[in-house]
C-alpha cells in the first residue's frame, strides 16, 4: 500500500490538473458560444444568397460558368481539410485525418499522390499530411486560429482559379460539422464543380421567387456571375466557422470528461488516504496500549 505522503502527493497533483482542465473547459465553452453566434449570424445571409442564386440559375438554363461544369475525367484533385492548431480536443483531429484518407481512397485512388493537392487549414492536419508524404499547398494555420472572411475568400479565389484554368478537376472540403456539443460529424462535400441544387437543399431548399415584373440590374447573367463566386467564398467561410465551433465543442467535452475523471480519482484517493490514516492511527494506539500493558 502506498504511504500517506505518496497518496497526499497524488491528491495534490490531481487537484492541480483539475484546476487546469476546469479552466480549459470554461474557456472552450466561452469560445464555443462565440463560434455559435458567428455561425448563426452568417447562416441566414448565406441561405438567402444561395436561394437567390438557385432561382436565377433555374430560370437561366443557358448560363455557362466554369465553376458549374463537371469534368469528364478527374486527372488532378484538390482537398481542403480543416483541423485545429492545438490538441486536447478528443478525436477531433484524428477523425479529420481518417476522413481525408477515406476520401482519397474512395474518390481519388487512381490518382498519384502528386496529383492530389491538399490545402491544410490547421497545424494538426498540416503536420499529419507531411507524415503521410503529401506536400501542403500553403500554410493556413492562421485561419484555424482566428477565422475571418478575408482569409477564407482568398483561399476560395485560389481554388476557383485552379479549377477555372483546368489545373484541378475536382475540389472537396473535409471538416467536422457541428451538430451539438456532444456530436461533431466528419463531413466530406464537393466544392467544385458547384451544384446549386445540392446547395439549395443543404440550406433548406428554399427559393427566392423572381417575377417577370421585376427588372434586374445589372442583367440576370451579370448577377449570376457576381453571385456565384460570392456564394463559393461564403461556402469556405461557413466550413471554417463550422469547424471552429466543432473544435470548441470537442474540447469542451474532452475537458469536461477529464474534470469528471479527476473528481472521481480525488474521491477514491481521499477515501484511500482516510483509510490509511485511520489504519496508521489504529496501529499507533495498539503500540501504545501494548507498551502500557508491558
Amino acid at each position: 500500500m502506498a504511504s500517506l505522503k505518496e497518496i497526499k502527493g497524488r491528491i495534490s497533483s490531481i487537484k492541480n490538473i483539475w484546476k487546469i482542465t476546469s479552466a480549459m473547459r470554461r474557456i472552450a465553452s466561452a469560445k464555443l458560444h462565440r463560434a455559435q453566434n458567428a455561425v448563426a449570424n452568417m447562416l441566414p445571409y448565406e441561405q438567402r444568397l444561395i436561394s437567390m442564386l438557385s432561382s436565377l440559375l433555374a430560370s437561366e438554363e443557358n448560363f455557362v460558368s466554369p465553376y458549374i461544369q463537371p469534368r469528364k475525367e478527374v486527372k488532378r484533385a484538390a482537398i481542403v481539410a480543416f483541423s485545429s492548431n492545438s490538441s486536447l480536443c478528443g478525436a477531433f483531429n484524428v477523425n479529420i485525418l481518417k476522413k481525408l484518407n477515406a476520401t482519397i481512397q474512395d474518390n481519388y485512388s487512381k490518382l498519384h499522390s502528386r496529383d492530389i493537392l491538399i490545402f491544410p487549414v490547421g497545424r494538426k492536419i498540416y503536420d499529419a499530411i507531411l507524415r503521410e508524404g503529401y506536400k501542403p499547398q500553403g500554410d493556413f494555420r492562421g485561419m484555424a486560429e482566428k477565422p475571418n472572411y478575408a482569409d477564407a475568400a482568398a483561399l476560395a479565389l485560389q481554388l476557383l482559379e485552379l479549377y477555372s484554368t483546368h489545373q484541378v478537376d475536382h475540389v472537396t472540403l473535409i471538416y467536422n460539422h457541428f451538430k451539438n456539443t456532444a456530436i461533431q460529424i466528419p463531413t466530406s462535400e464537393v466544392y467544385l464543380p458547384f451544384s446549386f441544387q445540392e446547395a439549395a437543399q443543404a440550406n433548406g431548399g428554399g427559393k427566392w421567387k423572381t417575377s417577370p415584373d421585376y427588372i434586374l440590374e445589372p442583367s440576370r447573367d451579370e448577377l449570376i456571375a457576381l453571385l456565384l463566386p460570392k456564394v463559393l467564398e461564403l461556402k469556405i467561410f461557413a466550413a471554417l466557422l463550422d469547424s471552429a465551433a466543432a473544435e470548441h465543442a470537442a474540447r469542451t467535452m474532452a475537458m469536461q470528461l477529464a474534470t469528471d475523471n479527476a473528481d472521481e480519482l480525488l474521491d477514491e484517493l481521499t477515501l484511500l488516504y482516510n483509510k490509511s490514516r485511520q489504519q496508521a492511527i489504529t496501529n499507533e494506539l495498539l503500540d501504545i496500549i501494548s507498551g502500557t500493558a508491558r
